[in-house]
């Protein structure tokens, strides 16, 4: 089984211009939990007040997921996380040597003696521990070995394999964390960002490498260009990949639409998974296939997401469909030119530019049969 890790609340508002109301990220919290995700990670203590109050609400729901406070290698962050009660928390360091100097001025060994000092810290209150390795994707592999080294002789329970900027693929990243695995004890938990669109497919790969836990976002909120989406990897893993992943996928839809209500944002109608027009069939070809077998041309069943496939009646509707809808409706071509009909439709759907209701097909054939 593979783990989600999901940081909706913490890297996913993270999004510019997205603010989540307390009641808001307690609600997202309770739906995770009721989907079945391992661990949700709930926000960063240091953000001040409100951050705080909202952590400390969903960290007291009695959830069954594990409740992650984020915290960056300071004695502070991870004071304030251990006074509202964290059970599990995540450090964060960098590890590639141009963020240990630019962002840190720091060398590599301060790097690791900063992660041993601030794990043990965490772990005199007898908290888990999880430690990150921030730009893991552009660090020095030898040294990255060391640090995951140090990171499990201290403690730690999981590594966060972050491929921060998004510059990976998933060709290299599966061979890296391969080879980190190598002789490693300590989980490995990949985190992946979609700056040139593969952060699923790098999440992925991680798995085929050994990586047993994934961090998502629902629909992929984040930083820049997001993360891996919780719909996709859930969904890829499961039916792709017959791995399972203990997340219900009826209630993938139900979360995304929730969050995109809560961000503000308009759910993208393709959106991989939980769009409205995932299961929507329009040419010809298509819908002749999916009549006769819906395998023909869908990736799996809408109904294991709660959706329903729809026909539309557009541009590129075969005559098979057309004859159907206008049955449907009470009209039958008979003595009707079939090619007339579908010519008619077409043309109607190109000037409307979109797909015909139901009152506009009745309007048309209202006009064909008198």
């Amino acid at each position: 089984m593979i783990r989600i890790v999901d940081t909706t609340l913490r890297d996913g508002e993270q999004t510019p211009g997205v603010a989540f109301s307390v009641e808001e990220k307690m609600a997202i919290a309770a739906m995770l939990d009721e989907a079945g995700v391992h661990y949700i990670e709930a926000g960063s203590p240091a953000m001040g007040h409100g951050e705080l109050e909202a952590i400390r609400e969903i960290n007291g729901m009695g959830l069954r997921a594990s409740v992650i406070m984020w915290n960056r290698a300071t004695r502070e962050d991870i004071e304030k996380s251990l006074s509202i009660g964290a059970r599990n928390v995540h450090i964060s360091l960098p590890v590639s040597d141009f963020m240990i100097r630019r962002k840190m001025g720091y060398d590599r060994n301060k790097i690791i003696e900063t992660m041993a000092s601030m794990v043990a810290l965490a772990k005199s209150e007898n908290v888990e521990v999880s430690v990150g390795a921030e730009d893991a994707t552009r660090a020095d592999q030898s040294f990255l070995k060391e640090y995951i080294a140090a990171a499990e002789s201290c403690g730690a329970v999981r590594l966060r394999y972050c491929d921060t900027v998004g510059v990976s693929e998933p060709f290299s990243l599966r061979d890296n964390v391969e080879r980190l695995l190598i002789g490693a004890r300590i989980p490995l938990e990949i985190h992946t960002h979609n700056d040139f669109g593969m952060a699923t497919a790098n999440a992925l790969a991680g798995v085929k490498a050994g990586a047993t836990l994934i961090d998502t976002t629902i629909t992929g909120l984040g930083e820049r260009a997001g993360n891996a989406p919780l719909e996709e990897v859930v969904m890829a893993l499961e039916v792709v990949m017959e791995i399972k992943t203990g997340v219900n996928p009826l209630m993938l839809k139900k979360l995304a639409e929730f969050v995109a209500r809560a961000a503000g944002r308009t759910l993208p109608r393709s959106k991989s998974i939980v769009g409205t027009d995932v299961f929507t069939h329009e040419s010809g070809i298509h819908v002749d296939g999916v009549m006769k077998d819906p395998r023909l041309y869908e990736p799996f069943d809408p109904s294991l997401v709660g959706a329903c496939r729809r026909i539309v009646i557009g541009k590129h509707s075969g005559p098979k469909a057309v004859k159907r809808r206008l049955r449907e409706l009470g009209f039958d071509l008979n003595g009707f030119s079939e090619s007339c009909a579908v010519e008619m439709i077409r043309k109607a759907a190109g000037n409307r530019k979109g797909g015909l209701t139901d009152s506009d097909i009745l309007s048309i054939a209202s006009r064909m049969f008198n």
